[in-house]
């Protein structure tokens, strides 16, 4: 399913993030970890208090809570589906804030601090992107 979105690759070619999109190929969800301090940031970057030194992807959990969501329910492009899309911001067990979309939401009463789980959604161009849905 096309869901109107940039990929992957559209975003920005950088090696230093293809890790993470490779383990999305596999169904594993990576967060980028400083072993000094074990914070976990997402996308890749360096640590705030140690720099690159000692900081490598990692799998996570792929479990966290719902911050926040907004409801799409314009079609801003024939590649959005005609339901409406659930856009939201998950806070990962690890820390980091990911942007990303809930699926399978229909019917549930959304709740900033709700659980969620990471699950794969291939897309029509073949990509493999990381959304999540309720942990009910």
């Amino acid at each position: 399913m096309s869901v109107g979105r940039p990929l992957p690759g559209d975003v920005v070619e950088d090696a230093i993030d293809q890790p993470f999109w490779d383990a999305c190929n596999d169904g594993v969800l990576l967060v980028y970890r400083c072993n000094i301090c074990a914070t976990s940031y997402w996308p890749a970057g360096s640590c705030t208090a140690h720099g690159m030194r000692d900081i490598e992807w990692v799998p996570a959990a792929g479990t966290g809570h719902l911050h926040t969501w907004t409801v799409v329910h314009q079609k801003y492009s024939k590649s959005f589906t005609d339901k409406p899309t659930v856009v939201a911001v998950v806070k990962l067990d690890e820390g980091p804030m990911l942007h990303t979309n809930l699926i399978d939401a229909e019917g549930t009463n959304l709740r900033v601090g709700m659980p969620v789980e990471v699950v794969f959604e291939t897309i029509d161009e073949g990509a493999v992107l990381p959304v999540f849905r309720p942990l009910l």
